[in-house]
């Protein structure tokens, strides 16, 4: 009898050995994936939505290199390459060398996976993924790692770009959605392209929008990826809207966490109904001493004064009044310009006192 040859099966790749590029697909203007495989053959193992850290040739930078950190974009379950979805700013080191200089055959280095921002291992089943821009990144590996491992989804996968031409893997989440009633897509915009009607939802996400996308967020597990500002806006939304923030994760575009020692602590302003807080409506000279949780306009109203006011849901601005002491915690819905903010306005259906506050009325 002749004896079997046996294949064996590479070990999973170790970040002791470099990756080698096999191409490189551009997404948009400054945008793009770069796929890698071990050259091996080693397969990749990690968990959706975690990421790696490359070491980019800097010549003017001390050392001469710079470790950059990006989210894996493609799915553990096509373990035989792995890829990155990048995206050069205006002050970019390490993703314009990439864009400019990285060809396949290339090799480099990395270190990781790393990570803790994933849903493997999550008892949940009905997800709110939410991202901005190249905060897509986790989501689309999530989302594709479900999708090959044939699970009914129960997504609203809702990220935000500044025209419709910039929403990166929108064919591909497409694609996808074609084919499963449970991949529900939003997509919002803050301008068209330029001769390209849009019908979509345009302007900044707020919590009409989401209670619009997502009508049942309260029972989903949300999951958050863009810059500080986006996801300080999104936290701000769903705390408002009495969202279980327990049931919230976000990864930072800046400082994604490796270790959960390292997770930061959010300290996000939450009103509480169990502390007092005083309003000084300077004009009529009166004071109302209320919870941190009702709103200017309510602590008007409750001491016989009359701020004029229209939807109370932060859009129209018609209750807009000048603060001149003291802090609110204002989730409006586009309804205030950030100059008017910075003068020293708010809006007083959404805006709750913290502390002592005086207003001008």
């Amino acid at each position: 009898m002749t004896a079997l040859s046996l294949k064996t099966t590479p070990a999973i790749w170790q970040d002791s050995e470099l990756l080698e590029c096999v191409s490189v697909i551009p997404e948009m203007p400054d945008t793009a994936s770069f796929i890698f495989r071990a050259a091996s053959g080693a397969p990749f193992s990690y968990d959706p939505g975690q990421f790696l850290t490359l070491e980019i040739p800097a010549p003017n930078q001390p050392g001469g290199i710079v470790r950059r950190t990006y989210t894996i974009s493609s799915s553990p379950s096509r373990p035989r390459s792995i890829s990155i979805t990048a995206k050069a700013q205006a002050d970019s080191i390490g993703t314009r060398w990439m864009l400019d200089n990285l060809r396949p055959g290339a090799r480099i280095k990395a270190i990781g996976p790393a990570g803790l921002f994933t849903n493997a291992g999550t008892q949940a089943r009905k997800f709110l993924f939410i991202s901005a821009g190249s905060g897509i990144t986790p989501m689309m590996s999530m989302t594709t790692c479900m999708w090959d491992e044939g699970r009914d989804l129960d997504i609203v996968f809702i990220n935000c770009a500044k025209r419709p031409s910039e929403i990166i893997f929108r064919q591909r989440l497409e694609h996808m959605a074609c084919r499963t009633p449970g991949l529900d897509l939003k997509f919002v915009v803050e301008e068209p392209d330029p001769y390209r009607p849009w019908t979509g939802y345009q302007g900044q996400l707020n919590q009409l929008m989401l209670g619009l996308m997502a009508p049942d967020y309260l029972a989903r597990e949300v999951y958050c990826c863009g810059p500080e500002p986006f996801m300080q806006a999104v936290r701000d939304a769903l705390a408002g809207l009495g969202f279980d923030m327990n049931r919230y994760h976000q990864e930072s575009f800046v400082v994604p966490v490796q270790a959960e020692a390292n997770q930061p602590e959010l300290d996000d302003v939450v009103p509480d109904d169990g502390t007092q807080a005083e309003i000084r409506f300077t004009g009529s000279g009166v004071t109302a001493k209320v919870a941190e949780t009702d709103t200017v306009l309510a602590a008007a109203r409750s001491v016989g004064l009359n701020i004029p006011s229209g939807c109370t849901f932060g859009v129209c601005g018609t209750c807009k009044v000048k603060k001149t002491g003291g802090e609110v915690h204002m989730v409006h819905n586009g309804g205030i310009s950030d100059d008017d903010v910075a003068a020293g306005y708010i809006l007083a259906c959404c805006s709750n006192p913290i502390g002592r506050v005086e207003v001008e009325v």
